[in-house]
Parts: structure tokens; C-alpha cells; sequence
């Protein structure tokens, strides 16, 4: 006999451990993946290239003059406290000949009252300057003092304060109208430049749409090749997912089958003695005995053969292995065509997705602006021409009376420096002292030249405050509320050929200031032109109107991956043949009982050394020979052949004995291992499309948020930049910044400074002539 227990127990226990992982496997099928969350590489990254032409957005600058210019506007507001006036400019608009002196008058009230105030100045002050002329060569004006008091030394001082004071608040005025002077000027020229420049601006802006929009569906590129690449592993992952989850009950199951494989090669039993044991037959009793020994005790012949049946069944064929390692090659071999339809669906939305930039309408609803835009670019030029060359004069006016107002202050420095001096100096005060009466005369030619050039201060002073005040006032005051928006709003307020509503092509319902916010918002020019009825930006970016086919070509899309055989056929045949082999009627008691008999009924060793003690008896040398040959084959046979049939008899006694106790269920338990596999063999196919469904609908869900990521960045790409609308608010804006920040607030504050220069020139000269008796000797002095 050949075989142990231990392998017959091994073969029942992975019947019993079979059957329960497949029962388990049957009601528990592969836990269905879930989704990887999308990793910063699933994230698409487009080239930052938006539009090139762009309007880049001004915006106030802080400055140490903030102060005066708040002081100034505030001024400003006081003089003219009359709101927008509506009706004056609907005159002025369409009927300039019926507008009314009285309605100007009345609006501009505050700016008359100043110019009264500038008139009367500009009379008054050279006036004065003539009297005081024809006075002093009379030497009744600026002459000396006639007699001498303790109280002059305490005026004398007050005056030199007082003239020294308001020379220094002239000295810091004409400093703030030289810094704001020069300030216009630099400011002026690039803000004259900036609004031809910023018309062209928006026409190129303009003019970019179609190419830009054209670049933005070019970028459709991006997630085409993130597609196709991840197209390229998907089959191979799939594969490999497949044969993942269902790797561990198939692999559980194949173990368990090879065991049973090695368990059902069982024992052996041969009916006959072993080779070797071929006797030679002597003439003595004994070897005639030794005959029978070599023999098995006889016993039924079906019982032998029901047990060789049963106990040398050969090995299982099991071809799990090979099948289920083939699931990822066999997944990309049955997934190549979808994968070549799926980019060949790709190429076809790439045809879509350029439907985009053919349909799109923007030029042909964008041009009557840029026909407004080119209008206006060339009615500006005349205009700012003339304000160009109006402030090179203003420059150079206020350059020289600046300079003329501190040639003033340096005569007054100088005139009270040598004054103070000469008193120093002056022992007596009815002596003369040159560096004295030097003083009185440089203070008489800074009045002298106050009232020469006071009335030419006054006239620039006026004039560019009555330019500045009105453009604060009437334009940029007007501006920052969107006062003057409403007014163009306003139907009747604008002459037909000024209508900004038809100019600019807005959609219908839509004004100026509603344009403006939405603008302003980031609105694209679809909708703030007449648009949106004939193109819907957000229903032409859907993602499920571009990705149907490549989704529903997945979702339609299953594939046989074959069929998983845990058990070839010869291998089934086994396992049948031995549950049929009658192995349970078999009377395993008679058996046992027979096989208790020994193996040879002869002692071989004892045999072996009677005849050695013959071969030493024996003479004859013959004879002593062939004992001796006999002793050394029973040793041999008793060494070799009976000892290994000894432990084979001993181990086909346990091996029965085992079959004792497995033998009455042994044909239900083959039976149920066969059922339960065949049924994980047909479930495996299910579950594996199972599996393959929900790689797919990841695999889908993925790609999906590849062109939803597309979608969303050419929405917002054409709204906030290529056809956004925000460059015409940006424009406007800018206008504000440049005429009212850049140029308005140094310009009034300019004025401002230099009008405070003038009417601080009025205390000058009387501090000055005042002065000037103090530097000069005493007609008569008291005792």
C-alpha cells in the first residue's frame, strides 16, 4: 500500500473549507470599488495666454497735495452748489441759439460772484498802484517818519512779523503752484495721449474678439491629449482591477482545490510481493515454509478493487491559474476597438468644439461701436490739440509770474534784511545810512512790482479757475455720482446724432448706466449688446452636448473576458469517478481484521542465520557456497523489501481506517465541492463585468471633469477677457482718473495757489510801504 491519513484528511478538510468559501462567495459577490478622488494631477492646466490687447485699468495715485486738493474741491463746492443742470444742457444740446443768457447766469452764479470779485481786483490794484505812484513823487507815500517815539521800535518789529509772516505764506503758495504746475504739465501730455490711445485700445480689443476666441477653442487640445493618454492605460486597467478584487476568493479557491488535488492521491495497493522477492528453492522444509510467507492473506476480490479505486486516484487537473492571470491581456485585446472609436468620438468634438469660434457673433454686432470709436478718436484730435497748446501758454504765463512773485519775496527778504541792519547800525535815527535806505528801496520795487503784474496774476488766476472750477463742478462732481450717465440716459436730453444707445448697438431696454454695472461686473459683450436671443453662451458651453457620444460609448460598452475554469474536465472526471468508486461499501472491519496477519510467516532473519550456521557445518564448499549466497539475499530481502512492506501495510491500516470514518458522506461532500464551484465559475463572469462597469463609470466621471474643467475656464475666459465687456467700463473709468484726478485736481490746486499768492500781495504792499518810513532817518527827533 502506498498513501497516509494525513493526506485523506487533508482531502476532506479542503472539500469542507472549499465548500464554505465558494457558499460565502455566492452570497457575498466582489465589494464594488469606489472611485479615487481626483488627485492634483487630474486637475487641467491651460496657458495663461488671454487676450493681448487689454486696457489697463488707472486708478488715483496718493500724494502729499491730497490735502489741497481736498481743500480746493471743497471751495469748489461751496461756489457752486447747483446740482447737474439738466434742462441748460438739453438746451445747449439741441438748440444752442435759444439757450439763455439769464438760465447761464443763474447756474453759474457762484463763478460770476468770483469773477466780479477778479474784475474789481484787476481795476482796483493798478489803480491803487498809480495813486501810490503819483503819491510817492509827490514824497507823500513811502517817505520817512517826521518825528521820533518810543512806540516806533514795537511797530517797527510788528511790521517786519507781519511782512515777514505773509511773505512766508507767499513763499509756500507760489512753491504748491510751481509743484501743481509743473504737475499738469506732466500729467496733461500723456493724458491728452492716453484718449486717442485708449479709443484704439478698444477697437483692437475689438477687433482681437474673433481671434481670441479662436485661441480659446484651440485650447480644447489640452484635454483631448489628457484624454487620449488616459485612453492608452485604460484597458490594461481595467484588466488589472478585474483580475485585483476577485484575485483573492479565486486564489482562496484554487489553494483549496490544489489540496484536494494532493489529498486524492491516495494509497496504492499491489496484489502481489514486492520486487526482489523472488525465492530460490532449496530442499529443506524451511524454504517450502518461506513460500507462503511472501503472500498477502487472501480476501474478496471486489473489496481490492473498490480500494484501489479509492485510494490511488491521481491528481486533479487544475487550470484556474492560467485563465484568471490572462483577465488584463485579454481586456486590452477585447477593448482595442472601443478605445479606437472613443478617440476617433474625440476627434469628432474637437469639430464641435470649433463650432464655437465659427458661430460665434461678436464682430458683426461690435462694429457700429467701433465705428463710434473711430468717430470719436477723430473729433478728439482737434480738441485736444487746442488743449495742448492752450496749456502750453499756461505754463509758460504761470512759469514767468511765478518767478515774478518770488522775485517779489526776494526783494522783501532783502529789503528788510538790509533795513534791520541799517537800524543796527544807526546811532542817531535822524542820520542817514546807506544799507538802510538800500532796504526801503528794495521794498518799494517789490511793491512796485505787485502792483504791475497783480492784475495779469489775477487774469490766470481767473481764467484757468473758471476752466478747472466748471470741469470740477460740472463734469467730475457729476461723474463719480453717474449724474451725468443718467442724463444720457434720459430720452430727449441727447441730439439723435448723439445717441449712445443705437451708437453702441445695446440691446434694447438697456441704457448707458446699465451697460456701465454690467461692464463693470465683467459682463461679456453678448450681453450687454443685442445678443442674447441669437447667442447663448451658456447653452453653446455644455459639457453633455460635446461629451454624449464618448459617454454613452462607454456606458453601451461590455466585453466577454472568458470563462474561468477552476477544475479541467479530467480533473471533474477524478473527482467523480472517485465519489462512485464504492469506496463506503467496503467492510472496512473484515479488512482491518485480515490485515493484522504478518507479512511473511517466517522469520527472515532467523532463517538467514540457520543457514549461515549450515554453511559453517557444510565441507562440502559447493554447498557452503550457495547457503551462504541464500543467508545474504533473506538479509537482503529482510533489510529491503519486507520492512518497507511492513510500514506500507502499517500506513494502509490507518489509511482504511481513515476511509472508515470518511466513507459515509464522502459522496454528498464531492458532490457539494462540484455544485458550489461550477456555480463560482459561472458568477465569476458576472462579477467581472460587474467590476468592468463600475472601472468604466469612474473612468467616464473622470473624463468628464476633464471637459467640464475645459468648458468652465472658456466661459470665463471670454467673459472676463477676450469678449468681455469690462474694457469699455475700464476706459471710462480711466477717462475719470485722468481728466479729474491727473488733471483737474493740480490744475484747480494750481489756481488756488496762485490766487492766494495774488491777494496776499494786497497785505504785502501795505506792509511793505508801512516798512519802508522805518528803514529811512527821522525828519525830527524828540528830547
Amino acid at each position: 500500500a502506498e498513501g497516509a491519513p494525513g493526506s485523506l484528511l487533508a482531502t476532506a478538510g479542503a472539500m469542507w473549507a472549499v465548500g464554505l468559501l465558494l457558499a460565502w462567495t455566492l452570497l457575498h459577490p466582489a465589494a464594488s470599488q469606489q472611485c479615487q478622488p481626483s488627485s492634483p494631477g487630474g486637475v487641467l492646466r491651460f496657458t495663461d495666454r488671454h487676450a493681448e490687447i487689454r486696457v489697463p485699468a488707472l486708478h488715483r495715485v496718493p500724494s502729499s497735495l491730497d490735502p489741497l486738493y481736498g481743500l480746493v474741491r471743497r471751495c469748489l463746492d461751496f461756489i457752486q452748489q447747483n446740482p447737474l443742470p439738466t434742462e441748460l444742457l438739453r438746451t445747449a444740446l439741441n438748440d444752442p441759439s435759444s439757450v439763455r443768457t439769464s438760465q447761464v447766469v443763474q447756474y453759474e452764479l457762484g463763478y460770476v460772484v468770483c469773477a466780479a470779485v477778479a474784475l474789481l481786483f484787476t481795476v482796483s490794484v493798478p489803480v491803487a498802484g498809480m495813486c501810490f505812484c503819483y503819491c510817492r513823487s509827490r514824497r507823500r507815500c513811502g517817505g520817512r517818519l517826521r518825528a521820533h517815539r518810543r512806540s516806533l521800535g514795537c511797530r517797527r518789529r510788528c511790521l517786519l512779523a507781519c511782512l515777514s509772516f505773509n511773505s512766508l505764506v507767499i513763499l509756500i503758495s507760489v512753491t504748491c503752484a510751481f509743484v501743481t504746475s509743473q504737475r499738469v504739465k506732466g500729467q496733461m501730455e500723456p493724458g491728452l495721449g492716453a484718449v486717442p490711445s485708449t479709443l484704439r485700445m478698444l477697437r483692437q480689443h475689438l477687433a482681437y474678439v474673433p481671434q481670441g476666441v479662436q485661441m480659446v477653442v484651440d485650447k480644447f487640445e489640452v484635454p483631448r491629449k489628457q484624454i487620449i493618454s488616459d485612453l492608452g492605460g485604460l484597458s490594461w486597467s481595467v484588466g488589472l482591477s478585474i483580475h485585483g478584487q476577485l484575485k483573492a476568493m479565486t486564489y482562496a479557491a484554487l489553494a483549496d482545490l490544489q489540496d484536494r488535488a494532493r489529498g486524492t492521491a491516495g494509497a496504492r495497493l499491489s496484489p502481489g510481493p514486492g520486487p526482489g522477492l523472488q525465492p530460490r528453492w532449496g530442499g529443506r522444509a524451511e524454504q517450502r515454509e518461506l513460500a507462503l510467507g511472501f503472500l498477502f492473506k487472501t480476501y474478496r476480490p471486489r473489496t481490492h478493487r473498490q480500494l484501489q479505486l479509492s485510494c490511488s486516484a491521481p491528481p486533479l487537473s487544475l487550470q484556474g491559474n492560467g485563465t484568471f492571470n490572462s483577465i488584463p491581456e485579454l481586456a486590452v485585446e477585447r477593448m482595442a476597438q472601443v478605445i479606437q472609436d472613443l478617440r476617433d468620438d474625440l476627434a469628432h468634438t474637437a469639430e464641435k468644439v470649433q463650432s464655437i469660434a465659427d458661430s460665434f457673433p461678436v464682430p458683426d454686432y461690435t462694429r457700429p461701436v467701433s465705428e463710434a470709436l473711430v468717430k470719436a478718436e477723430e473729433r478728439s484730435q482737434p480738441y485736444l490739440k487746442e488743449v495742448e497748446r492752450f496749456e502750453r501758454y499756461r505754463w509758460i504765463a504761470g512759469t514767468v509770474l511765478c518767478s515774478i512773485i518770488l522775485l517779489i519775496l526776494a526783494c522783501n527778504v532783502t529789503g528788510m534784511a538790509l533795513g534791520a541792519y541799517g537800524l543796527s547800525k544807526r546811532e542817531d535815527p535822524s542820520d542817514y545810512e546807506c544799507r538802510g535806505e538800500a532796504g526801503a528801496k528794495f521794498l518799494l520795487i517789490g511793491v512796485g512790482l505787485a502792483f504791475l503784474f497783480s492784475w495779469l496774476l489775477i487774469l490766470l488766476v481767473f481764467s484757468t479757475f473758471l476752466v478747472g472750477g466748471n470741469i470740477q463742478t460740472l463734469v467730475c462732481r457729476n461723474w463719480v455720482n453717474q449724474e451725468i450717465y443718467k442724463f444720457i440716459d434720459t430720452p430727449g436730453n441727447l441730439p439723435p446724432s448723439m445717441n449712445v444707445t443705437h451708437q453702441l448697438n445695446l440691446r434694447r431696454g438697456s441704457n448707458l448706466s446699465s451697460a456701465y454695472r454690467e461692464c463693470k461686473s465683467g459682463a461679456g459683450l453678448w450681453e450687454v449688446l443685442q445678443l442674447d436671443k441669437s447667442y447663448d453662451l451658456d447653452e453653446h458651453l455644455k459639457t453633455p452636448k460635446y461629451a454624449a457620444d464618448f459617454q454613452k460609448r462607454l456606458g453601451d460598452f461590455t466585453a466577454n473576458l472568458g470563462d474561468v475554469r477552476l477544475l479541467r474536465s479530467e480533473g471533474r472526471q477524478d473527482l467523480e469517478t472517485f465519489a462512485r468508486s464504492g469506496v463506503d461499501e467496503v467492510d472496512y472491519g473484515r479488512f482491518q481484521e485480515e490485515m493484522k496477519s504478518p507479512v511473511v510467516q517466517t522469520s527472515l532473519p532467523g532463517l538467514a542465520r540457520n543457514l549461515e550456521g549450515l554453511q559453517k557445518m557444510q565441507r562440502n564448499s559447493t554447498v557452503a557456497e550457495r547457503l551462504a549466497t541464500e543467508a545474504r539475499a533473506l538479509w537482503h530481502m529482510q533489510n529491503s523489501t519486507v520492512q518497507s512492506q511492513e510500514a506500507l501495510v502499517a500506513k494502509l491500516g490507518e489509511s482504511v481506517q481513515f476511509l472508515s470514518r470518511l466513507a459515509p458522506h464522502l459522496k454528498e461532500r464531492v458532490k457539494r465541492t462540484l455544485a458550489t464551484t461550477a456555480s463560482v465559475e459561472a458568477r465569476l463572469p458576472v462579477q467581472a463585468q460587474q467590476i468592468l462597469r463600475q472601472e468604466l463609470g469612474c473612468f467616464t466621471r473622470k473624463e468628464l471633469r476633464y471637459f467640464a474643467q475645459y468648458f468652465n475656464w472658456v466661459g470665463q475666459t471670454l467673459r472676463e477677457d477676450v469678449a468681455s465687456c469690462q474694457p469699455l467700463a475700464t476706459a471710462l473709468d480711466n477717462g475719470r482718473v485722468i481728466l479729474c484726478d491727473r488733471i483737474a485736481d493740480p490744475w484747480n490746486a494750481f489756481w488756488f495757489s496762485l490766487g492766494c499768492c495774488t491777494f496776499f500781495l494786497i497785505p504785502n504792499i501795505i506792509f511793505a510801504v508801512r516798512l519802508t518810513k522805518h528803514f529811512r532817518p527821522i525828519r525830527n527827533r524828540l528830547m
